[in-house]
């Protein structure tokens, strides 16, 4: 069965069990429910097979005949051997009475290893894009490793982010290495700073986007969502719109600010004869405002797209990494070798066997919380085992023999006594 025939199962079982109700399984499964009931009816008559589909198996009544494909692959190899598909396709139907497509002639070629001689890569239209009428309604996003001081320190990374309707970096700043945590800390002072954008431009960066098989969790079907990661998950829960570019052309506005800053702020830094992270980043936040005043645009619409975060907005709940863990029946609760006590609060005193969230907030600090409430927490102590590593840490290993070679003595002394006891 296929993930779609699983899934299908898998909620027909529900049903079965009474769960969920039959409109609660067409809602999961995107049916009507007469076809769910339809469904439901062959399942119980039939079992699992009724989910597949009728035609499964079958040859299809306009398939090609196997004598008309060899043939089609013979005169390619032989009369018509380095015709492109198109001049063989014309050729096929004039001189072999043939008529067939030229699709199809390209796919019985090719799933024979034979492919066209001539190699030609298509045009492509590119055309300039209207930019967004307001500020704060789309921003391209993008990491820029480059040996930004030159030799003097460390190879660096600019994490930076442009408005597409004026052209303004809203925030910029230099670390190690493009990852997750650079995009939070970025987004995070742009919401703080600005407010939160509507949508985000980047690329098909593994921190945006999952591989396409990555397959999700049995609770995600269950539920119709699709697996994000960290940073997906964090532009879900600020509303925020994720838009993948298909090519650097497509968000062509950050890369010639690259091109702009790896020319004039590389100037700036050897001027100031930066040498670390830190000193890069103080240069930086001199040379943003500077940057806009020369190179930004008004926009079209001079009112803010910007969404303001309310006065209680939380920025550590949102901008921190989520992980799904089990409470212990001591309630405690193992993560990355840590090991948190959680304790009684008002509104249960034992949270033993609980789905929490862990909370791995910016600074490395860790928070626990269930069903979207903190909850309290301390340094549980070590078990038995952990406590006794130092104490065995001292101890001599036990003793390793080493294998004796094929010629020692006792090899000698051994068959003579396999020798005796078979005779």
């Amino acid at each position: 069965m296929n993930a779609k025939e699983q899934k299908r199962l898998l909620v027909l079982n529900k049903v079965n069990s009474h769960e969920i109700s039959v409109n609660e399984s067409a809602a999961i499964l995107n049916l009507s429910i007469r076809h769910i009931w339809r469904l439901l009816g062959a399942y119980r008559k039939e079992g699992c097979s009724a989910l597949a589909h009728g035609n499964r198996g079958r040859k299809p009544a306009h398939t090609l005949d196997e004598d008309l494909k060899t043939k089609i692959v013979g005169l390619a190899s032989t009369t018509y051997c380095g015709f492109n598909i198109q001049h063989m396709t014309e050729y096929l139907n004039e001189k072999e009475s043939i008529n067939i497509s030229r699709s199809s002639v390209r796919r019985i070629l090719l799933s024979q290893g034979l492919r066209s001689p001539r190699k030609r890569r298509p045009p492509k239209h590119r055309s300039r894009r209207e930019r967004y009428p307001q500020e704060g309604m789309l921003l391209q996003v993008d990491g820029s490793p480059h040996d930004w001081l030159e030799g003097r320190g460390p190879y660096l990374t600019l994490i930076g982010a442009i408005d597409d309707a004026t052209g303004k970096v809203p925030y910029a700043f230099f670390q190690e290495q493009e990852d997750s945590k650079g995009y939070f800390l970025l987004l995070r002072e742009i919401a703080l700073k600005e407010g939160i954008p509507l949508a985000l431009y980047h690329d098909r960066h593994s921190i945006f986007e999952l591989a396409a098989d990555k397959l999700p969790s049995i609770e995600e079907q269950v539920e119709g969502k699709r697996p994000l990661t960290q940073f997906g998950r964090l532009m879900e829960e600020l509303g925020i719109t994720s838009i993948s570019a298909l090519s650097p052309q497509a968000k062509g506005r950050v890369e010639r600010l690259w091109g702009t800053l790896q020319d004039r702020l590389k100037s700036e830094l050897r001027l100031a004869d930066a040498k670390t992270k830190d000193e890069a980043n103080r240069v930086l936040g001199d040379f943003l405002p500077c940057y806009d005043r020369r190179f930004a645009v008004k926009a079209q619409d001079p009112q803010l797209a910007y969404r303001k975060v309310e006065e209680d907005f939380k920025a550590d709940e949102f901008f921190c990494f989520k992980y799904q863990r089990i409470v212990g029946g001591d309630n405690v609760v193992c993560f990355d070798k840590q090991r948190l006590q959680v304790l009684p609060s008002p509104d249960r005193l034992s949270y033993a066997h609980c789905k929490v969230e862990v909370h791995v907030r910016l600074d490395g600090s860790l928070a626990v919380y269930y069903q979207g409430k903190y909850l309290d927490t301390e340094a549980a102590p070590l078990e038995p085992v952990r406590l006794r590593e130092p104490a065995l840490a001292g101890l001599p290993t036990q003793r390793r023999y080493a294998k004796p070679a094929p010629d020692h003595p006792w090899r000698d002394k051994f068959r003579v006594f396999v020798d005796r006891g078979n005779s």
